[in-house]
């Protein structure tokens, strides 16, 4: 059996500043971190690793920067990564992520399943999962609050998907992609021997000449969606505050509000 699990390394704070020409986030000089919902999905790959002896990757798409979250995970006990770093990528929206994602998941090959966090704290879209699992044509759950079952000779998972106001059960057909909440599990610490192995260990790094991607369908040029424009909302109005007794202050209020409604 194999996991593939996507990651994206995000910033640790939400003090970012903006690239005015190109309007997407920037990165360098910005400590970064695991992207917080994809700790669960890494943690879920590890539970699978012990109970079905699955193999375990690790993808992201990043800068070179990024190779410290790929060997986080691996100190946390993945056994491989996939680094795709290329400036062709910069700027891709969800749409051409995913395809970069998905083409990578192509070219690893024999996965049964693909775990992702249900979104990214930078982002917030909730799109990529359901992108990869659309250029995959594979069938997906997201929201998913626990993996009850796999049975890897029928190649079925059955999950419980979280809802508003309860979960439902579904069972796929193997292999399949599902995003994961944090209600899932508890991420673990990285071990002393996982860290010295992370440290070591080799990570290819795939550029768009593996992936052997058209430029158009990647990067800005390849996104269909662009940020036009990037603002922060005026300041709140401080409110007014009435002094004196309850039937004064009634008074006052009715009349400040006639000024909006007359």
């Amino acid at each position: 059996m194999k996991v593939i699990v996507c990651i994206k390394q995000v910033p640790e704070t939400t003090e970012v500043e903006i690239d005015s020409q190109t309007n997407t986030l920037i990165r360098e000089g910005v400590a970064s971190i695991i992207n917080p919902f994809d700790m669960y999905a890494i943690e879920e790959a590890i539970r699978l690793k012990e109970r079905y002896n699955a193999q375990t990757f690790v993808i992201t798409m990043g800068p070179p920067q990024a190779d410290s979250v790929l060997r986080e995970a691996i100190s946390l006990g993945i056994d491989e990564a996939v680094h795709l770093c290329d400036r062709t990528f910069a700027g891709s929206d969800t749409c051409a992520t995913s395809l970069v994602l998905s083409k990578t998941i192509g070219k690893i090959g024999n996965y049964d399943l693909i775990l992702c966090g249900k979104q990214a704290s930078d982002g917030d879209t909730a799109q990529v999962g359901p992108g990869i699992a659309t250029y995959l044509n594979l069938p997906q759950a997201t929201y998913v609050r626990k993996i009850d079952e796999i049975d890897v000779k029928k190649k079925v998972i059955k999950v419980e998907r979280l809802l508003e106001e309860g979960y439902e059960i579904l069972e796929l057909d193997l292999p399949a992609l599902i995003t994961v909440v944090k209600e899932i599990n508890e991420p673990r610490l990285p071990s002393l021997r996982g860290k010295m192995k992370a440290r070591k260990q080799s990570i290819p790094i795939w550029t768009n000449k593996d992936l052997e991607l058209k430029e158009k369908d990647v990067g800005i040029e390849g996104s269909p969606t662009q940020v036009v424009k990037i603002f922060s909302p005026p300041a709140r109005q401080q409110g007014i505050i009435f002094e004196g007794e309850s039937k004064e202050c009634v008074d006052k209020l009715g009349e400040e509000l006639r000024k909006y409604i007359l």
